[in-house]
């Protein structure tokens, strides 16, 4: 090699050599800048964050308790407003088959089968008492109906039809 080939590496070298460092300083700088900035919070993410940490119940005890209970169960009748359970549908065997069949076929938690001699005692208060207890629940001797057989999204008339259903159908 001669000596202009010899210069002009050594020159080409430099000019490479701070080209560089020209790259190492900004990038340097752009993390700079980029640490300044303020995060936007993905409001995806941290809804799916809030659901995985959410609570699965709650504890409620004494009067504080006896509020927070009460706030929850008319959220959850407040919610329940905007669903129709089973389509809307008025048929008793259909939600007696889907829903009150789960305990009344089975007698559990002291709900009465469909013989009539479980049913001759409630029959004898009126379908208007029956009614109600099924729609606002009910704690007698033998066990508990929960309000709307447990599912809030059931129309008083959905209650009403199922229940005449049930007693319609006493063997």
């Amino acid at each position: 090699m001669n000596k202009h080939d010899m210069t002009f590496m050594k020159h080409f070298a430099q000019l490479i050599g701070g080209l560089v460092v020209l790259a190492i300083i900004l990038i340097l700088a752009a993390m700079y800048i980029y640490a300044k900035q303020p995060r936007e919070e993905n409001p995806t993410l941290i809804a799916a964050t809030d659901a995985r940490i959410a609570p699965v119940g709650g504890v409620f005890s004494g009067e504080t308790g006896k509020a927070a209970a009460e706030a929850a169960k008319a959220a959850a009748a407040e919610a329940a407003k905007g669903q129709v359970a089973f389509d809307g549908t008025l048929d008793g065997a259909t939600i007696y088959n889907n829903l009150c069949g789960a305990c009344h076929t089975a007698g559990a938690g002291g709900a009465p089968k469909l013989e009539k001699a479980a049913w001759t005692a409630r029959t004898a208060q009126g379908m208007d008492t029956l009614v109600k207890h099924a729609i606002e629940g009910y704690t007698g001797s033998a066990g508990v109906m929960p309000a709307r057989g447990g599912n809030p999204a059931l129309s008083d008339d959905q209650v009403r039809a199922t229940v005449q259903w049930m007693v319609d159908n006493l063997k």
